[in-house]
């Protein structure tokens, strides 16, 4: 009897298997770490195939770790470090060079290439990102210009390009399907977003030849089984994927237009269902394909914070406040307040709305009374109100307001920085019980792929809360914090 769902994790750090039980829990999960490479400074580069032999090595000590037969496990879902780009061999599998990292700038220059022949609305209009190196097709096209002998390989059909999910599948099935989900494949900067196909015009701006492409697919649909893996019997469905933000909304069971959750993890990522119509934003938040599934297509409003946690490691190791991420949550609640202190953790620039690249951390406020504990409340505070500004804008664009946010991520699990998070929003935000949201919308894509769960009422009547948190703070106190933090941003 099929018992639990595979969950495959592909981070940019590390790759965890997991495997879900039908009522959501996790029966049992493994970390496996890979390096990261770094050949030049912005430069950042995985090699593909260390990437599998993490995913080969947490499935298997998942399974020697719990005693589990294989032929327990119903399907496998995939969710995976978005962007990040690689080449392979057809013939053999193996990557034909070092994947690039979603984190890499050395694209930037032929984004601003593009940005000068005015290139930029139409790659807004036809999929709702920008032209920034972040995504994936200036990575492929810098690939196939600086190796002429990669785009011989590539126009001849010779090689495979995709996102991690489409590397994965590919070696699950051995070689069998060359595959994205549309989450993933709207995040190339390639695929036409209401029409959810590769565009001519766009893979003609990047350069990018179609033989290398693979074919877009639902996020929760049988893609293929399991064939010649040493420690996974042939067979096996891999039946859903999506992008880890698209993943987490999907676990958090926001499965209808409003729902929204937010990541923290070392950046925060802000994502709203918005229902079966894309929607144009006015303040620089990226549209993108939350999911496809029964021939529905979900899209959603995206915004991020570029440093959330990373301000607290930032404490940690840069100024030594304290030895633990997890203390800054007791420095900050032995004062009542910042003391008048605010920091904008603009440590690599502002996104959405402010959008200002060249920003830089801007601590404000300090006398002679500030302590540590000051700085580490104002730091929570600053992590509370950029996702404030991200909130506030998806509400403008979408003309409606959020009911309450879920949330997850390692710096969910602050209550302090949860309860700022609240009195600023002005919201209920919610924590479930279940914090590895990512892995746990892959899983339900994939079970819901092979019914082993019947529908999307089943899932959301299986998703608990932990904990909520509702708003405290005086409506003074809060527009104060808000008026003190837009004329520092005006200053970062």
């Amino acid at each position: 009897m099929s018992r639990y769902i595979l969950a495959i994790d592909q981070g940019t750090t590390g790759t965890t298997a997991l495997l879900i039980e039908r009522d959501l829990r996790i029966a049992a999960k493994v970390t496996v770490d890979f390096p990261q490479h770094f050949p030049k400074p912005g430069w950042v580069e995985h090699d593909g195939e260390e990437i599998w032999f993490s995913v080969i090595q947490a499935i298997r000590r998942v399974l020697d770790g719990t005693g589990v037969n294989p032929r327990e496990i119903a399907a496998i879902g995939l969710t995976n470090q978005r962007e990040t780009t690689l080449l392979w061999d057809r013939r053999t599998g193996r990557p034909a060079a070092p994947a690039i990292v979603w984190q890499c700038r050395r694209s930037a220059d032929i984004c601003d290439e593009l940005k000068e022949q005015g290139a930029e609305p139409l790659v807004r209009r036809k999929t709702g990102l920008v032209l920034d190196p972040y995504f994936s097709a200036t990575k492929l096209t810098w690939l196939l210009r600086h190796q002429p002998e990669l785009r011989r390989r590539a126009e001849a059909g010779d090689l495979a390009f995709g996102t991690i999910d489409t590397f994965l599948v590919w070696r699950l099935t051995g070689g069998r399907r060359h595959v994205s989900d549309v989450s993933n494949a709207s995040r190339t900067l390639l695929m036409e977003l209401r029409r959810l196909d590769w565009d001519k015009e766009l893979l003609d701006l990047f350069e990018v030849p179609a033989a290398v492409l693979p074919d877009i697919v639902p996020s929760s649909a049988v893609y293929g089984q399991t064939r010649g893996l040493d420690l996974l019997p042939d067979g096996i469905p891999v039946a859903g994927m999506a992008g880890d933000q698209q993943a987490a909304l999907f676990g958090q069971a926001c499965f209808e237009a409003g729902e929204a959750k937010c990541t923290y993890g070392t950046g925060a990522f802000l994502l709203q269902n918005t229902g079966e119509e894309p929607v144009e934003s006015g303040h620089g938040l990226l549209t993108t394909v939350a999911w496809q599934l029964d021939g529905r297509t979900s899209y959603a409003l995206e915004g991020s914070a570029f440093i959330a946690g990373a301000a607290v490691q930032w404490l940690r190791d840069g100024l030594g406040l304290f030895p633990a991420s997890a203390d800054i949550e007791h420095l900050a609640a032995s004062v009542p307040d910042s003391g008048g202190v605010v920091f904008v953790p603009a440590l690599t620039g502002l996104g959405a709305p402010h959008w200002k690249s060249g920003a830089r951390g801007l601590i404000s406020g300090i006398t002679r009374g500030t302590t540590a504990a000051h700085l580490a409340r104002a730091t929570l505070e600053g992590m509370a109100l950029q996702i404030h500004d991200l909130v506030a804008a998806m509400t403008e664009d979408r003309g409606a307001a959020l009911r309450h946010l879920k949330v997850d991520g390692g710096a969910a699990q602050n209550n302090l920085l949860m309860q700022l998070q609240a009195d600023l929003l002005q919201l209920p935000v919610v924590r479930p019980q279940t914090v590895e949201t990512t892995a746990l919308g892959a899983s339900m894509l994939a079970g819901l792929a092979v019914g082993f769960w019947e529908n999307l009422d089943e899932l959301r009547q299986s998703w608990r809360e932990e904990r909520r948190f509702a708003p405290e703070m005086a409506e003074k106190r809060r527009e104060e914090l808000i008026r003190d933090w837009r004329q520092a941003v005006s200053k970062a």
